[in-house]
C-alpha cells in the first residue's frame, strides 16, 4: 500500500494546513470533536458537512477551509478515534505476564465492555474500515501502516521475545496476519449491536461467544504460534 501514488486531486482532498495558529487549531479541534459524534450517530454517507457546521454555528466553508472535503474531515476524525483506542500492550501487567495469547484473549473478552464505555471511537473506526470509499480507505490503510496506532509491531516483538511466535516467518507477515484477523473478528463481535447484518450472525449467548473466542485463538495459534499451547 505504501507504494500507491497519490494524485494531485487526492492530495488536494486531504490537504492539511501547515503550522496552524492557536486560535485556528482550537477551532479545528472543535470541528473534529463535533464531527466525530455526528459521523458516529449518522454514519459516513448520511453525514452532511452543512449539518456539522450548523451545529457549531460556523460557516460550512470554514470546515472545507480546514479539511478540504468531507473525506478530509472524516480522515482526521478517524485518526483521532483510533488513537484514543487502547494498544495491545496497554493490557494490565498481570495479563502481559501471562503472555501473547493471553493479551489477545483479554482484549477480545473486553471488547463488548469497552464498546459500552465509549462506543463513539469504535463506531468511527468501524465506519473507516467498512463504510467509506476506496480513496478514503487507501488513506486510512496508509495511516494504519505508518503510525501503527494499536502497537501491533511492538506487540509481535513481545511475542517473539517470549518464544510464543514462529521465528521462521517474517515479522511483517505476522503483523499483517494479526492485524487482518483481529480486525475482522473483533469487528464481528461488535457489529451485531452497531451494524446488524454486516457480519453473519452467530448468536450472543455468553458461552457461544466464549467458544468463538477460543476457536479463533486456536486458529491464530496454529497460524503464527511457535507451538500448540493450552
Amino acid at each position: 500500500m505504501s507504494g500507491i501514488a497519490t494524485s494531485p486531486a487526492t492530495a488536494l482532498r486531504f490537504r492539511r494546513p501547515t503550522l496552524p495558529r492557536p486560535r485556528s487549531e482550537a477551532k479545528r479541534t472543535r470541528i473534529i470533536e463535533a464531527a466525530m459524534y455526528h459521523f458516529a450517530e449518522q454514519g459516513y454517507h448520511a453525514s452532511r458537512v452543512g449539518d456539522i457546521a450548523a451545529q457549531l454555528g460556523i460557516a460550512k466553508g470554514s470546515i472545507f477551509q480546514h479539511f478540504g472535503s468531507k473525506d478530509g474531515l472524516f480522515f482526521e476524525v478517524y485518526k483521532k478515534a483510533v488513537r484514543s483506542l487502547p494498544a495491545y500492550l496497554e493490557a494490565p501487567g498481570k495479563v502481559r505476564e501471562s503472555g501473547f495469547f493471553a493479551v489477545l484473549r483479554y482484549w477480545l473478552v473486553s471488547t463488548e465492555h469497552l464498546l459500552h464505555e465509549d462506543w463513539v471511537p469504535y463506531r468511527v473506526s468501524l465506519l473507516g474500515n467498512y463504510g467509506t470509499d476506496l480513496t478514503l480507505k487507501r488513506e486510512i490503510n496508509r495511516f494504519l501502516m505508518t503510525e501503527d496506532p494499536y502497537g501491533t509491531v511492538p506487540f509481535v516483538r513481545f511475542g517473539l521475545q517470549r518464544g510464543e511466535l514462529r521465528k521462521d516467518m517474517d515479522v511483517e507477515m505476522i503483523v499483517s496476519i494479526l492485524d487482518w484477523m483481529m480486525e475482522r473478528f473483533q469487528d464481528a463481535l461488535l457489529t451485531e449491536e452497531l451494524d446488524p447484518g454486516l457480519f453473519r450472525k452467530q448468536g450472543e449467548l455468553p458461552e457461544k461467544k466464549e467458544a468463538r473466542i477460543n476457536q479463533f485463538l486456536d486458529v491464530l495459534r496454529r497460524a503464527i504460534g511457535a507451538g500448540r499451547r493450552a
